[in-house]
C-alpha cells in the first residue's frame, strides 16, 4: 500500500485504514476531505495519540479554546484525555494523516 493512494472518488466520510496493530500500539492512516468533528463533540481518548499530517491543511481545536493550525509535515502529541476536536480539514488537497495510538508520553 502507498500512503498517497486515495480512493477515487473520495468517500463522503473520513476513511480509516489500520496499518499496524500490536498489543500496545495502533497505527492508522486517516483521509479527510472537509470533514470536521460535529459541533459540541470532543475527542476524549483513553490513549495518547501522535498524529502527523502528511498532506493538506487542518485545524485542531482544544476544549480550552486554543487552536493549532497544521500543514503538511506538522505533527502533534495529544495526551490521553486531552479534549480536542478537528475544526477544519482541507478537501483540495485532501488531508492524509498518520495517527499512532498507545502509551506514548
Amino acid at each position: 500500500m502507498n500512503l498517497f493512494d486515495l480512493p477515487d472518488p473520495l468517500p463522503d466520510d473520513e476513511e480509516f485504514t489500520e496499518l499496524l496493530r500490536s498489543k500496545d500500539l495502533r497505527v492508522e492512516r486517516i483521509v479527510s476531505s472537509g470533514q470536521t468533528t460535529p459541533p459540541g463533540e470532543w475527542y476524549d481518548q483513553e490513549q495518547d495519540e501522535w498524529v502527523a499530517l502528511i498532506q493538506g491543511e487542518a485545524v485542531i481545536e482544544y476544549e480550552n479554546g486554543g487552536k493549532l493550525r497544521l500543514s503538511a509535515g506538522d505533527h502533534v502529541l495529544l495526551p490521553a484525555h486531552c479534549r480536542h476536536c478537528v475544526a477544519y480539514t482541507s478537501s483540495d488537497p485532501p488531508c492524509i494523516w498518520i495517527a499512532v495510538f498507545g502509551n506514548l508520553a
